[in-house]
Parts: structure tokens; sequence; C-alpha cells
């Protein structure tokens, strides 16, 4: 067994750097990449049991260090065929609160790259990473396609979507609908969902940004403003890991900018675990959620607002 994992590397501990570090792996000859922040280990190929009615994506599960882990064949999801006789790697990941290996044909290594070096993925038509991808990146010569992980779970199982939980009773109020909420997600989907879900409780002024550095082209204008700076952003909810611009680097200029630091700030992620609950702290995040925990996050929100 082949050990990864994002405790045995620095990244982590450091703060607002803009910089990630991706496993890279391959699919069937294709490259793409994994934030190792979401990878808790590698292993061979392992002895599955499959799910009855389970969907085609669904490999079946194993129970290593009785812990059941759902097994996700990335050749399938990707429309690939397994290579004959190879035998592959599990990546075993955990986000969301959930423990899930995804099937891959091999483990290349670790990248450490700026997100400043990703870039948005071109929408091309009949791609089957169309829609899953959320970035692409070039190292060392080579392209890297960086998946949304998050996308092909909830695709798959849709009880693995947003947990509205907590946001039943909400309701904008004559007050609160009128503020000014900016919106950070990579994730086309999860983007449309965050902005939904603030609209079906009674929020009428909502900017999206695919990108911490498009968001802060934004919110920045507003350094200097002369008066209450949250009567232009009332509110920012962020993700972490995005192209151009992560969510922790851009909470850091937020809060180190002597009129946008009241601009409250929430972090919502996939990646949001002890560790990197300290990190959030260490840049002046205000609140930090783990996604699919959205009505958790919206009833602290109007709690604030109010």
């Amino acid at each position: 067994m082949a050990a990864y994992s994002a405790n045995d590397t620095g990244i982590l501990l450091e703060s607002g750097t803009n910089e990630l570090e991706l496993l890279e792996f391959n699919v069937c000859g294709n490259s793409y990449g994994i934030n190792i922040a979401k990878v808790r280990e590698i292993m061979m190929e392992q002895e599955l049991v499959p799910m009855p009615q389970a969907p085609d994506e669904i490999e079946g599960v194993f129970m290593p260090r009785d812990k059941l882990i759902t097994v996700i064949d990335l050749h399938k999801v990707l429309g690939t065929e397994k290579p004959e006789n190879a035998r592959g790697l599990f990546i075993i990941c955990e986000f969301n609160g959930m423990d899930i290996g995804f099937h891959v044909t091999a483990v290349q290594g670790i990248q450490r790259i700026g997100w400043t070096a990703i870039e948005k993925p071109p929408q091309v038509s009949g791609d089957s990473t169309t829609g899953i991808a959320t970035g692409i990146a070039k190292v060392n010569g080579k392209i890297l396609v960086i998946l949304d992980f998050e996308k092909i779970v909830s695709d798959i199982n849709k009880a693995a979507g947003l947990d509205l939980k907590g946001a039943e009773n909400a309701k904008a109020t004559a007050v609160t609908a009128e503020k000014h909420i900016v919106i950070v997600e990579d994730s086309q989907f999860l983007n449309k969902m965050i902005v939904n879900s603030l609209s079906d409780i009674g929020f009428k002024e909502i900017r999206s940004f695919p990108n911490g550095k498009e968001a802060w082209d934004y919110i920045s204008q507003f350094s200097g403003y002369n008066g209450d700076v949250t009567n232009c952003v009332a509110a920012v909810i962020t993700d972490i890991e995005m192209p151009q611009m992560d969510g922790h680097h851009l909470t850091k200029l937020i809060k180190s900018d002597p009129t946008l630091k009241k601009i409250p700030v929430f972090l919502f992620s996939s990646l949001i675990n002890e560790q990197m609950y300290q990190k959030g702290l260490s840049v002046g995040a205000d609140e930090q959620f783990s996604k699919p925990q959205i009505g958790m996050l919206i009833e602290r929100l109007m709690q604030i607002l109010s």
C-alpha cells in the first residue's frame, strides 16, 4: 500500500499562499489532477463487493480497517474502458463527510503549482469531461484536467447534494432581501445551487463569480469606501479550491484591507477539517462550513445580517 496524504506535505500549514498540491493520476492514458487535501491514501486495487441496483459507475464497496468505502470507477465516469489485465489503483478520498474511493489506471505523483496556473476549462460539446472539469493546468509540459469530484459523486448519488436542513424556515426580511451577497464557487453545478438557494428565500442582490480573482476584482473596488462597506457587499460566501485565486487567499486579501475587513467571509468547502479550519481562522474567515451544509450556512448568514 502506498499512502499519500495532505498531512505529509507542508502546504496545508501555510496560509493564503494561493498554491495547491495536485495528485496527478492517469485514466486510460489521460492525465488528471485532484487536490491532495482531499486524498487520504492510495491503495492497490482491492476485491470489491458489488452493490445490488447501484449505478454502473459504482464498482462496489470494501472495508479496510473497519471503515466502509464506496468505490467509483472513473473509467466509466469518463467513458473509457479499463486496460485489460492491468491492476489499477484506488485513490481514497475524504470530503463532504464521506469516504470514497476512485478507481484509476495509475498515479504519477504530486505536483505543487499556483492557482494562477489553472485555467477555466473550455466548454467543448461532446467531451465526456464537460461539466465535471473545474480547471486545466499545464505541469511540466503536460496538460492536467482537474475534475469536479463533488459533482461526480452528487450526479451518482443525489442524496449527496446540498443539505438544506436548518434553512427550511429561513426567509429574507424586507431589510435582508436587499443585502448584496457575493458567491464565489468554481463548480457551475454548486454555484447555481447556492445562488438558487438564496434566491428561494428572498435574496434579490446576488453576484456570483467562478474564482477568487474575479471576485476580488469586484470586491476591491469598494476599498476606501466612505461609509458602511457592508451596504456594498454584505457577505462573501466562497469555496476554497478555485482556479486563479483560492478562497483562503481571497479571504486574506479582504481581511487585510482596512475597509473591506468589515465584510463577513464564509468559507464553504468540501475541505473543511480540523487542519483546514485552523488555516481558515489564520486568514480571518468569520465562519466555515463543510459542504453540503448550505442550510446551516444560510441560518448563520441570516443571524449575522439581521
